[in-house]
């Protein structure tokens, strides 16, 4: 069986099944609305009670940020704007509160999962971990306890909340399978977080194992075996031993370059969404910052972050990486990403919209704000902007006028910033990789995101399960594209690096090293072990089979040619 790999290793043991009990929810009309208003405020201190309990858990077991997701937990318990419209529902219909709480609940999670943006589909999951907590409470159902296991198990679920993740015993939890979830769901980030091996997005896994079966899994892989036989057994239990092996080698590449063996440097760089997030990019020996996702600065909040906020968040990165680059990506919002305070239209393609560097060129009240909270910082680290979506000459241009304009009123008032910052753009529009030959005259660098440029490439949504076949990485029309954009750059004189999840696959890794990309930016996790597979390289060797490549037929053909033909050396 197949599914994601959520979080690496290698995991051979006996399964537990952690069965779901349905809630099932009737409408009741109830002639004492005060008291079934008191029972849902019973309810709802119970629930927060067990998640102060859940956070000071998580703060011993895990990163500061990482426990801040039960803090968010305690403070959705507290919001007027759901909980204030089930009260009201309670009193103004007589309903029960199961029904209330149903009812509105369901109101907010229709508007969350309507969104393609991961992260506000993750607030979706917050909301129904909260909700099924109270629903638990109100109903008396005696919540699963993963914190009292007896044994060693891998955990089987439907699903699996961040709560559920925070209580594990990392001494007896020794890796989950779920059947639903994404690389970038809570429960994935926290089993990265707790070193927990996991595979999410099985299908019917919960149909398909009973409790005591033995399975072996690859985190990295996403591969499971249910009962395999004994050949099979062996072969995973050597490969356990030489993955255990293998992590504490990566420890032994801190503070080395990241350098194929006949001598082509890259940089190692990181993608981050907070100024939090540096912790990880340290302890990883992040060679630097590839992307820095401003919108988070704008989200779960009800007003614009002013210049000031935005300045002290750009500079305390940029500090702490002591000199190292900083790519700084100007606000990515609209269409998908909806902020409640900006009243944005709605809209049929919301990826095809009005967002990015659309929006910032429309609306420049915003942008110059953060272009001049951007200069400001710039005068203490290694900052360089960049503007995502460019889709034109005119579209990089007017960014590039607004903000040498941010510039003169800075020098106005003698404000000082970094005079000859780096500005650079994303790569993630067709269009704009087609003419990048033009493009790269105007900037100092590229960075290719491929998340979009696959989805655009292909025409897939990149969230639509039915179609997650065609979006793939592999596509020789992309490849063509990668190409033609680093060797455009190369031509003009200016450095190409990626962000998008391409660059942290172990597979593109050499082909992308045999294009000659100059910088890699992934997640802080997977830092050292691209650079394993890097210092094993060689990248003359590596260009011999660019042309085979690009020219074949299929997808298939060429994932094939790279898992026989190309070495990539980090398979154990």
């Amino acid at each position: 069986m197949k599914g994601i790999g959520a979080s690496p290793g290698i995991v051979i043991g006996r399964a537990l099944i952690k069965k779901e009990t349905e809630i099932k929810i009737e409408k009741e009309y109830l002639k004492n609305n005060a008291q079934e208003a008191d029972r849902l405020e019973r309810a709802i201190s119970s629930a927060k009670k067990e998640l102060e309990e859940i956070l000071k858990n998580a703060q011993e077991k895990m990163t500061k940020d990482e426990a801040k997701i039960f803090e968010a937990h305690i403070l959705m318990l507290e919001d007027p704007e759901v909980f204030g419209q089930v009260r009201e529902m309670i009193e103004t219909e007589n309903v029960n509160a199961e029904w209330a709480l149903q009812e509105t609940t369901q109101k907010f999670l229709n508007i969350f999962n309507s969104m393609d943006d991961e992260y506000i589909k993750e607030r979706a999951a917050d909301l129904r971990d909260v909700r099924d907590r109270i629903f638990r409470n109100l109903l008396g159902i005696e919540q699963y306890d993963l914190t009292k296991l007896d044994k060693e198990v891998i955990i089987v679920a439907k699903d699996l909340t961040p709560s559920d993740t925070a209580q594990m015993d990392k001494n007896k939890v020794l890796g989950f399978v779920t059947e639903l979830g994404g690389k970038t769901s809570h429960s994935a980030i926290m089993a990265r977080t707790l070193g927990i091996p996991a595979i999410v997005g099985v299908n019917n896994i919960t149909q398909m194992v009973n409790n005591e079966d033995l399975i072996i899994f690859d985190g990295d892989e996403g591969l499971i075996y249910i009962n395999p036989e004994d050949t099979l057994l062996q072969e995973y239990l050597r490969k356990k031993e030489e993955y255990q092996y293998f992590k504490v080698k990566l420890q032994d590449l801190v503070g080395k370059e990241s350098k194929t063996k006949d001598g082509f440097k890259v940089e190692l760089s990181a993608n981050i969404g907070t100024p939090k997030d540096v912790e990880e990019i340290l302890r990883n020996d992040g060679e630097g910052i590839g992307l820095y996702r401003t919108e988070f600065l704008y989200m779960d909040r009800d007003s614009l972050p002013s210049e000031e906020e935005q300045f002290e968040a750009y500079k305390v990165v940029a500090e702490r990486l002591q000199g190292k680059p900083v790519v700084i990506r100007t606000l990515d919002i609209g269409g998908d990403k909806e902020l409640s305070y900006l009243e944005l239209p709605e809209e049929m393609n919301p990826f095809l919209g009005y967002r990015a560097i659309r929006l910032c060129l429309d609306r420049q009240e915003i942008f110059r704000t953060q272009l001049k909270a951007l200069l400001r910082a710039s005068a203490y680290g290694n900052i360089k902007i960049m503007f995502p979506m460019i889709s034109s000459m005119e579209e990089l241009l007017q960014a590039k006028k607004i903000l040498q304009e941010c510039e003169g009123e800075l020098r106005e008032k003698k404000i000082a910033f970094n005079e000859n910052m780096e500005v650079g753009m994303m790569i993630e529009i067709p269009a704009a990789a087609i003419i990048s030959d033009l493009l790269a005259k105007e900037v100092d660098f590229f960075s290719i995101g491929t998340n979009d440029l696959i989805q655009y490439t292909m025409a897939v949504d990149r969230g639509n399960q039915m179609l997650a076949s065609l979006y793939t990485q592999f596509h020789p029309a992309l490849l063509r594209l990668i190409k033609k954009v680093i060797d455009n750059g190369h031509q003009a004189g200016i450095w190409v690096g990626m962000c998008g999840e391409v660059a942290g696959d172990p597979k593109m890794i050499p082909v992308l090293i045999g294009m000659g990309l100059d910088e890699f930016s992934m997640s802080p996790g997977a830092i050292l072990k691209a650079r394993w597979i890097i210092n094993n390289l060689e990248k003359k060797e590596l260009e011999e089979h660019l042309e085979a490549l690009i020219n074949m037929a299929t997808s298939a053909d060429v994932e094939k040619y790279i898992d026989e033909k190309i070495v990539v050396s980090a398979k154990f």
